[in-house]
């Protein structure tokens, strides 16, 4: 015959969950059109398109508050069409001339224990009335009416992804 003595202990396992919260534009899930010619200098914008000597500015708000975690982010542009080639970028004081360019300078972190948790991405954008150097103007005011004689519609699209910060 074969006696044994034998108990089960049962315990509980508990953990909580650190919330996430991420939105760009006060959406969660897409961004709404962000139209260049919306936001610009009225006196520099031709019946609310842009045309050389036009400038303005758009903002990302990336926002990060309730998120126990910190977030990583990025700002990526596709879908990009019918760029006037003379448009160029400015973020944090320095020239782009593509979104591709711009992209590598729109990334950062919201730590989790922020003060605030928002962070304003303002990217001005320019079109000079006259590019580059003087034996270069002539060349850019062709490739200007060429582009501005086609009727063209840019329209690019924007992609901001929110990461978890890796726990250390």
């Amino acid at each position: 015959m074969f006696a044994k003595y034998q108990s089960n202990i049962a315990g509980h396992g508990i953990a909580d969950i650190a919330k996430w919260a991420f939105n760009v534009n006060g959406n969660s899930s897409t961004i709404q059109t962000i139209a260049i010619n919306k936001n610009y200098d009225e006196s520099t914008l031709t019946n609310g398109k842009i045309a050389p000597g036009t400038q303005g500015s758009f903002d990302i708000i990336i926002d990060a508050t309730g998120s126990e975690v910190g977030v990583d982010y990025s700002v990526s542009f596709i879908n990009e069409t019918n760029k006037p080639t003379n448009l160029k970028f400015i973020y944090e004081n320095e020239e782009f001339s593509t979104l591709q360019d711009l992209e590598n300078s729109l990334v950062g972190t919201i730590d989790a224990d922020a003060q605030a948790k928002e962070k304003t991405l303002t990217v001005g954008w320019f079109w000079n009335y006259e590019t580059g150097a003087n034996n270069q103007i002539a060349e850019n005011d062709i490739i200007d009416t060429n582009e501005g004689s086609q009727n063209l519609n840019y329209t690019f699209d924007v992609v901001v992804t929110g990461t978890q910060v890796v726990p250390k």
